[in-house]
C-alpha cells in the first residue's frame, strides 16, 4: 500500500502543480511505475475543472463557466499537454525528416502551426462544454480528463518511445509497461462514464479516440513512435473529441 500511494504521489507530481509530500530517494523509473495512476491524476484536474464549471455556471454565461474551468486545468496543469500538443504540431507540421521534426519538438520556441494547434483545441474545447448544461459539463470534464490519460498510456504501452530520454522530462523504463498497470490504468479511466448518458459518453469515447488514433498514427509514421510531446497532444485531442461528442447528443 505504501508504495501504490507513492506511485500515486509521483503521478500527481508528474501531471499537476498540485502540492504533494516530497518523497526521497527519487527513482527515474517511478514515473514509468506511476502511468498507472495517471487517468486519476487526471480525474483530480477534471473534478477541479468540474467545479469551476458548475460554481461558475451560477454566477456568468456558459461561455465564461468554459472559459474559467478550461483555465483551471491549464493552471493546475502548468500548460503541461498543451505544451507537448503545441511541441508535437510544430514537429510533425514543420520537419522534413524524422531527425529534423524532433529537433522542433524540442525547441521551447513556438511556432505557426503549434499557435494554431494551441487556439483550435482550446477553442473548440471551451465552445463544446459552453453548450452543456452545468451538470453534464461538470461530468464531462471529469470523464474527459480521465480517459484521456488513460488514452496516453496505452499508446506509451503500444509505442516505442524515440525521444530524447536524458533531456526528456521522462525518462521510460526500459522493461516498459505491464499489462496489469495498463489495466489498472484503464478502469480507473473507464469509471466516469457511469455518470453520462450513454449515447454522448459513446460518441465522445468514438470522436476522442479517433482524434487520438490519428495523431498517434501520424507521429509513428512521421517520427517512428511516441514522445512526451506526443502524448501531451494525444491527450489534447482525446479531451476535444470527447467534448465535442457528449455535446453533440447531449
Amino acid at each position: 500500500m505504501g508504495r501504490q500511494l507513492t506511485l500515486l504521489v509521483v503521478a500527481v507530481q508528474f501531471l499537476t502543480r498540485l502540492p504533494t509530500p516530497r518523497l526521497k530517494n527519487f527513482d527515474p523509473d517511478w514515473v514509468s511505475r506511476a502511468a498507472r495512476y495517471f487517468p486519476l491524476a487526471g480525474e483530480m484536474i477534471g473534478t477541479i475543472g468540474a467545479a469551476v464549471f458548475f460554481a461558475a455556471s451560477a454566477v456568468w454565461p456558459p461561455l465564461v463557466a468554459a472559459l474559467l474551468a478550461v483555465t483551471a486545468g491549464v493552471l493546475v496543469t502548468g500548460g503541461f499537454h498543451e505544451d507537448g500538443l503545441a511541441d508535437t504540431a510544430d514537429g510533425l507540421g514543420g520537419g522534413q525528416d524524422p531527425t529534423r521534426r524532433l529537433e522542433i519538438m524540442k525547441d521551447s520556441r513556438v511556432g505557426t502551426f503549434g499557435v494554431l494547434a494551441l487556439v483550435l483545441t482550446l477553442g473548440l474545447k471551451i465552445a463544446a462544454l459552453a453548450d452543456l448544461n452545468p451538470v453534464t459539463g461538470a461530468l464531462a470534464l471529469l470523464a474527459a480528463h480521465g480517459l484521456a490519460r488513460g488514452v496516453s498510456v496505452l499508446v506509451m504501452w503500444r509505442m516505442p518511445y524515440v525521444g530524447d530520454a536524458q533531456g526528456g522530462k521522462w525518462k521510460p523504463s526500459p522493461t516498459g509497461l505491464g499489462w496489469g498497470e495498463v489495466a489498472t490504468a484503464t478502469l480507473l479511466a473507464i469509471w466516469p462514464l457511469v455518470l453520462l448518458p450513454t449515447a454522448p459518453a459513446a460518441l465522445g469515447l468514438a470522436i476522442g479516440g479517433g482524434l487520438a488514433l490519428a495523431v498517434a498514427l501520424l507521429a509513428r509514421r512521421l517520427i517512428g513512435g511516441q514522445t512526451g510531446d506526443v502524448l501531451g497532444a494525444v491527450e489534447q485531442v482525446f479531451e476535444l473529441g470527447f467534448l465535442l461528442g457528449v455535446a453533440a447528443l447531449a
